[in-house]
């Protein structure tokens, strides 16, 4: 084995050894995946082999359109530097089948992996989240559009902002605009 010294090396032999297979399976959609929790278990004897440190954080954020997000920060350390990589993930307060806990764990989780995949030079390329087709309701219905128009009017004739819902994601102010209309 070469010896390591110099941050720079340390990183590479980490870039380089990291093997994170894609364990885990979804019998939904058929596919193989990597969780975060994959990566971290794979990551953790390099870190230790190679005396690096890693921090993971993430803070919400909002749009000017009001769309919410996460974005992840890791940073790998040593005494002798540090670099960084950052990542984001949208936020859906009203995904079917979760509540709003889960909705914003889901994208923490997301944006978490996909900043390890950028920092440790993980390919996704063929992983399932690159090519997963099966959401149904992942268009984004935005103001001015023909979408919208035909949700106001529906909604004006009786329509509930549910059944909008269960074809389009609403940001916070698309939603509050269409409740409006309601009223």
């Amino acid at each position: 084995m070469t010896k390591v010294n110099s941050f720079h090396d340390k990183v590479i032999a980490v870039q380089t050894e990291l093997k994170a297979p894609k364990n885990q399976f979804n019998s939904f959609g058929k596919y193989k995946y990597r969780s975060l929790e994959d990566i971290l278990e794979a990551l953790k004897p390099l870190l230790s082999k190679h005396g690096l440190s890693l921090t993971i954080t993430d803070d919400i954020r909002e749009t000017a359109s009001g769309y919410l997000y996460t974005e992840a920060r890791a940073i790998l350390h040593s005494p002798e530097g540090s670099v960084e990589a950052k990542a984001q993930a949208g936020i859906d307060p009203n995904k079917k089948g979760m509540d709003i806990a889960q909705s914003f764990g889901a994208s923490s989780s997301y944006a978490r992996k996909y900043c390890l995949n950028g920092l440790f030079l993980i390919d996704d390329t063929k992983d399932a989240d690159a090519t997963n087709t099966h959401e149904s309701n992942s268009k984004w219905l935005s103001e001015g559009t023909p979408e919208y128009n035909k949700a106001v009017s529906f909604i004006k004739n009786g329509g509930s902002i549910d059944k909008v819902k269960q074809k389009f994601s609403l940001s916070r102010v698309v939603e509050n605009k269409l409740l409006k209309v309601k009223s």
